[in-house]
């Protein structure tokens, strides 16, 4: 039995999505990422998503993402949905990729166009259908046309949830302003999905008002916007509004970036959790994105347990 039929799929809320920690000998630490884990979850995290950009997935090698996969299944066991980036250049690649995570208890899939940047729209159309028709999980696409290169039109994405039952649920990054018409397209056209942005929160509060369902963010401010989420859910947009100014700038300095991002929005996760990054495999800091990070990290406090609160 795999996690898929433990842990029913139902999207929503805040889920972070892990970075790689790699330790001296530039391999993944397997320490960090368990916390990460055990942090996320106490944290609030309604599932996890692996193998992502913050994940530095595109310097990880196969065997290295099955590592993390069957890592975070094992920490995970079952608690939260677990949700698997999936990345190649051939539908063959990304349907065994696929089929690897089904096979250790994934429950989702969020597809990622191959990294052909040269391509009319219709071909990561057809891509992305003919993955869904090949695979068993409930499946998402990353729209992500800023960070990597090609993107899914409004209209494509409804065509393609008409065409594919697999197809159910969307990871978009983008303003707020664009999800929210394309929120409304797929539903006008009864194609509603549940539809999350990402860019590591920016917008958060005004991406649920225009209907998200969540959002997918690194973990290194997780635990606030996760705070920030159940405020606004519990109709307290007073405490969301607050909660939200106080972050922002913290979210707009790892964001300027990926390598930002994967280098000191890395850092900030680790030291608020309680270790420090033994090894970066894209930019090395500099002394003073050291000090900022650190700045930020201490602002932000010790990651919360908000088990606590329950």
């Amino acid at each position: 039995m795999t996690a898929a039929t433990e842990t029913p799929f139902s999207p929503a809320g805040m889920w972070p999505v892990l970075y790689a920690y790699f330790d001296a000998h530039n391999t993944l630490d397997r320490d960090a990422m368990r916390r990460q884990v055990e942090a996320t979850i106490a944290a609030g995290a309604r599932g996890i998503v692996i193998l992502g950009l913050a994940t530095e997935v595109n310097r990880l090698s196969l065997d290295e993402k099955y590592c993390v996969i069957d890592w975070a299944a094992s920490d995970i066991a079952s608690r939260v949905p677990l949700a698997v980036t999936v990345t190649g250049d051939s539908v063959d690649a990304q349907v065994a990729l696929a089929d690897y995570a089904a096979t250790r208890g994934a429950t989702g899939l969020i597809l990622q166009p191959p990294s052909m940047r040269d391509q009319p729209e219709s071909f990561y159309f057809d891509f992305f259908a003919e993955v869904m028709q090949r695979t068993c999980l409930p499946t998402g696409i990353q729209n992500a046309p800023e960070y990597l290169g090609v993107g899914l039109s409004g209209q494509s994405i409804v065509a393609l949830a008409g065409q594919c039952p697999e197809f159910r649920w969307l990871k978009g990054e983008g303003p707020a302003v664009t999800i929210r018409a394309t929120i409304d397209s797929l539903r006008t056209l009864g194609h509603p999905l549940p539809v999350f942005n990402g860019r590591g929160g920016q917008e958060l509060v005004d991406n649920l008002r225009a209907g998200c369902a969540g959002l997918i963010v690194a973990p290194d401010t997780f635990d606030w916007q996760a705070a920030i989420y159940e405020a606004f859910a519990e109709g307290d947009v007073a405490r969301a509004e607050s909660l939200y100014t106080q972050l922002l700038p913290a979210i707009v300095f790892v964001m300027q970036s990926l390598d930002t991002l994967t280098c000191y929005g890395k850092r900030i996760a680790a030291w608020r959790m309680g270790w420090d990054v033994a090894h970066d495999r894209g930019v090395a800091p500099t002394p003073f994105g050291l000090e900022c990070a650190r700045r930020f990290a201490a602002n932000l406090g010790a990651f919360a347990d908000r088990r606590q609160a329950r």
